[in-house]
């Protein structure tokens, strides 16, 4: 949330909002039951929420993203539309079982009678600014990209889309509109019962990934690269090329633009169990052997899975040597060194399938628990050939929130973009790539690629 002025009597003058957690935020649905619109435009404010609104639901188990059980939606819905790449070019992504439009599609199927009795759907994060505003908030262009049923190219719900997920879906979602909108200030519900301003504005909510990007200061051609349990990546490119793997959203700072989402299973895990294997338990030890080890390891390479991935669908350890045999083992620097090489290639090799492009002015943004691995980082940043800071933000999407609020209520009287709006501490420059790396790099990816592809197709075999 964003107020402006430092002490805490002053007025909220604007005011933005995501949760905190995936789970909580993103691909999840409401259903309001027919008539809750006269309901939420006329809250009583000498009752809490959960009162005043309890009748006002068709469904009352609403999915969440942790919902996995939408495999035959999602195969009819690929099915209906030509193809899972007919769909990602469309959508940006291919038919995800978590995806809103395939959950939509079995609460038809399943609960006929309650869909019926449903007048709107909202994503949790409109949902949540309707609560805000007093009347149904439209859901934000971005945060609707991961639905599999928002043409993201032209920004507008795909008819082909929605019909084949449940009838009179587009009534139901109403319209989309660009994450900066403003929609209208808070109710008067919450002036009365929590003296906030009338003047309040509501900036579109979005959910929690898009408000990373965000929070996170991204710019064309940059690349944020978040190391914990699992990796993600988070991409600001302008011409996408929407793949099977990975996912295309609408920027939700600027909207003519396009963020990319990738996510890796095997992120710290698989990182800790090569150091107890290979380094004695030491990240000393295991950072000693990557400052000994050449770039490139001398032509070996190798996949290191403990739990099928996601990009690709592929488990167990793979190891090639450098000509491009199979092996069963490496020594262990060698393995130490494989293993960072190749989850940093793979990073690179999806983000540019999905569109990506290193600009001149592209640097990496890392966080999460690895990014305080100056060699690791090295590794990082000479197979990207590009400068590799560290963030210090906590919460990158609260933050984003509080800027997209700032933004959003500065668009309204000037045509301010988002960095004149954020001023905040430059991230940390921590390394920059070595100066003969992309010279190594470039082939060993192509190599990477190939090997790779004998990977899947030994694993489809078995």
């Amino acid at each position: 949330m964003k107020r402006v002025g430092g002490k805490r009597k002053q007025k909220w003058k604007t005011y933005t909002y995501a949760y905190r957690h995936t789970a909580v935020t993103q691909h999840g649905s409401v259903y309001w039951r027919t008539a809750s619109r006269e309901v939420l435009n006329h809250l009583p404010a000498e009752q809490p929420l959960h009162i005043a609104l309890q009748t006002c639901f068709s469904i009352s188990d609403s999915p969440i993203w942790m919902d996995s059980s939408t495999r035959a939606e999602c195969h009819h819905l690929e099915k209906s539309i030509g193809g899972a790449q007919v769909l990602a070019n469309i959508t940006g992504s291919r038919a995800y079982e978590r995806f809103t439009g395939n959950q939509i599609a079995k609460v038809y199927k399943q609960k006929p009678k309650e869909y019926s009795q449903c007048e709107r759907i909202s994503l949790v994060s409109s949902f949540a600014a309707s609560l805000f505003i007093g009347d149904y908030a439209p859901i934000d262009y971005s945060d609707g990209s991961g639905m599999n049923l928002l043409d993201i190219h032209k920004k507008t719900w795909d008819e082909t889309c929605l019909n084949a997920c449940a009838p009179g879906l587009k009534e139901k979602l109403g319209s989309v509109v660009p994450s900066s909108s403003v929609l209208g200030n808070v109710s008067s519900y919450h002036v009365q019962r929590y003296g906030f301003s009338p003047h309040c504005s509501v900036v579109a909510f979005t959910g929690d990934n898009p408000a990373s990007l965000a929070g996170m200061r991204l710019e064309e051609g940059d690349i944020a690269v978040s190391l914990g349990t699992s990796d993600t990546l988070f991409l600001w490119i302008k011409d996408p090329t929407p793949a099977l793997e990975g996912h295309i959203f609408i920027n939700p700072v600027h909207f003519e633009d396009y963020m990319a989402l990738l996510c890796f299973k095997n992120g710290s895990l698989m990182r800790e169990k090569i150091r107890d294997n290979c380094s004695s338990a030491s990240w000393e030890e295991f950072s000693n052997i990557l400052r000994s080890t050449p770039p490139g390891n001398n032509g070996h390479i190798g996949f290191f899975f403990d739990v099928m991935e996601i990009t690709p669908q592929v488990v167990g350890i793979h190891r090639f040597n450098a000509k491009n045999q199979k092996v069963s083992e490496f020594p262990q620097d060698v393995e130490v060194r494989a293993l960072i090489e190749g989850q940093f290639m793979a990073k690179r090799i999806y983000a540019e399938r999905l569109g990506y492009k290193i600009l001149p002015q592209t640097k990496i943004l890392a966080t999460g628990g690895a990014s305080c691995n100056q060699d690791i980082l090295q590794v990082l940043s000479d197979i990207f050939n590009a400068p590799v800071h560290t963030i210090a933000t906590a919460n990158s999407a609260c933050l984003g929130c509080a800027y997209r609020a700032a933004h959003g209520l500065a668009l309204q009287s000037s045509a301010s973009t988002f960095a004149d709006i954020v001023k905040a501490p430059q991230n940390k420059l921590v390394v920059t790539p070595r100066p003969e790396a992309d010279k190594v790099y470039q082939p060993l990816l192509k190599r990477y690629a190939e090997c790779e592809s004998e990977v899947i197709r030994a694993s489809k075999i078995l």
